[in-house]
Parts: structure tokens; C-alpha cells; sequence
């Protein structure tokens, strides 16, 4: 018959807390894919009980899984905001007197290194599936009927401002090209190098916009001159600004914050 052996309590404790900090660093490791998927699922909100149960099921030591989870996640939240995607339903617009001034700078480079684009020679680039594949120059598109808002831009990190903004209508513009408009994307290239892209049923909405002015003037360097997109019912990274080429496809084009982790859809 065995002896039994005493309990060594002071080692079990000892180890314990060793096995607690592992955690810790464990979960220190994986923070940006926790970040990434609080961005994904729900823009402006916090991790939910439920995106936490889906996680459990991976291995966070497995970056490649976990990855997969999260894009898998976005993908979700991109069909649901779709779903519930109203295009008839208006921003709210504001008078003169609300405009925020001045109007915030904001990308991915300070503003000295914005873009400068030679009005007089930009040439809009078309393509994809559009029946006119013809480039526009500034004059030209400001002989399309124009059309001028006061809206609210939302920004992904918690600030907002209100400014006025006027230009082509998109979906004129896209009627005037002969763009398929049963087609799925509409995406953008831009002279400082971001791209983006929008449903189809949000660029139809009569509130997106091919921005030439603001207030009333030509669009300073800082806000995106020649040419910027203006979509209220999305959050601004959604509004590429300094756009060069536009294109029509059925391939999701992607963007430069959405190819980085954060969704998609991204409407308000």
C-alpha cells in the first residue's frame, strides 16, 4: 500500500499564477484580432456575447483560423446591413448655420501630403461594365445637372461634422455612362493612392454623390479636389476623395480600410 504524499499548496498556487500571466500574454498576443473583430461586427459598438461564442470554437494560437472566423464574421454583417439597407430612406440634412467650420482634415497621410491634381488637364477614368467607356474632364462633368446637400460625415474613430457639399448625382452619372445598374459593385481609385467601393444600391441612392464644390467653391486639396464621393448613409471612410477612375464590376473591388479588417458595408 502507498504512502500518500503530502500537498505542496504553496507550488500549486505558485503555479497557478505562472499559468494565469501565460494567460495574459496569451491574450495580449491576440488583442488585434479581438480589435479587428469588434470593428468587423459592429463599427461603433463592443464585442458581443455572441461573436465571443463563435470565437471560442477557434484556436487563438492559430492566427490563420482566427482570421478566417473574422472575415467569415464580416462577410455576415455585410449581407445583414444589406438586408436591412433602405435606399429610399434620406440622411438628415441640416441648414447653412449648423456647417461645422472649420471642417476637419482627415486620411491616411497628413495634409501636406494630399494630392496635387492639375484641374485643367484630370481626365475621370471610366470602365467595366458600362456601355460608355469614354474619361470625363471637370468641364464636362459640370455641364451634368448639379445637385447640393448639407449632410453629417460620420468618421469610423468618433467624430462627426456637417458640411456642404455639391456635384453630379451618382446615379445620373451612372444613367449618362450606361452602367449596368443590376451589376453588384461600383468601385474607386484614387490620385493618393486609397480605393474603395460601394454597393450598387447604395450608389443609386439620391443622396450619393460626385462631389465637385464646397460651399459653393471648387473643392480645396484637404476635402479632395477635382473630385471626391460623397455618401451620407455610409461612414466616412466610404467617401473616397481625389478620385481618378471609376469602374463597375460584379467583383467585390475591396478598399483600403476593408482589405485592413474593417467592414465592408459600413452604413450608418
Amino acid at each position: 500500500m502507498s504512502t500518500p504524499q503530502p500537498t505542496d499548496t504553496a507550488h500549486d498556487t505558485h503555479a497557478d499564477a505562472e499559468d494565469a500571466g501565460r494567460s495574459r500574454i496569451v491574450l495580449a498576443e491576440h488583442r488585434p484580432w479581438i480589435e479587428q473583430l469588434q470593428r468587423r461586427l459592429f463599427l461603433r459598438s463592443s464585442l458581443s456575447i455572441g461573436a465571443l461564442a463563435m470565437l471560442s470554437g477557434c484556436n487563438l494560437q492559430d492566427n490563420d483560423s482566427v482570421d478566417k472566423v473574422l472575415w467569415a464574421m464580416s462577410r455576415w454583417n455585410d449581407r445583414v446591413q444589406a438586408w436591412l439597407f433602405d435606399r429610399n430612406k434620406l440622411a438628415p440634412t441640416y441648414s447653412a448655420r449648423d456647417i461645422t467650420d472649420p471642417f476637419p482634415f482627415n486620411a491616411f497621410y497628413p495634409e501636406f501630403d494630399a494630392p496635387d491634381v492639375d484641374g485643367s488637364t484630370y481626365r475621370l477614368e471610366v470602365s467595366g461594365l458600362v456601355a460608355d467607356k469614354r474619361s470625363w474632364s471637370l468641364q464636362q462633368l459640370r455641364a451634368l445637372p448639379q445637385a447640393s446637400q448639407i449632410t453629417r460625415h460620420v468618421c469610423i474613430e468618433g467624430w462627426s461634422a456637417i458640411g456642404q457639399w455639391s456635384g453630379v448625382p451618382f446615379r445620373t452619372f451612372l444613367e449618362r455612362i450606361g452602367a449596368d445598374l443590376s451589376a453588384r459593385y461600383v468601385g474607386f481609385k484614387c490620385a493618393d493612392r486609397y480605393y474603395s467601393s460601394l454597393d450598387m444600391a447604395t450608389a443609386l441612392h439620391p443622396q450619393t454623390q460626385l462631389t465637385l464644390d464646397f460651399r459653393n467653391a471648387p473643392l480645396p486639396a484637404r476635402y479632395g479636389y477635382p473630385l471626391k464621393l460623397r455618401v451620407p448613409t455610409k461612414l466616412g471612410f466610404k467617401n473616397p476623395k481625389h478620385i481618378a477612375a471609376i469602374f463597375v464590376t460584379n467583383t467585390n473591388p475591396g478598399g483600403y480600410w476593408e482589405d485592413q479588417g474593417y467592414n465592408w458595408f459600413s452604413g450608418l
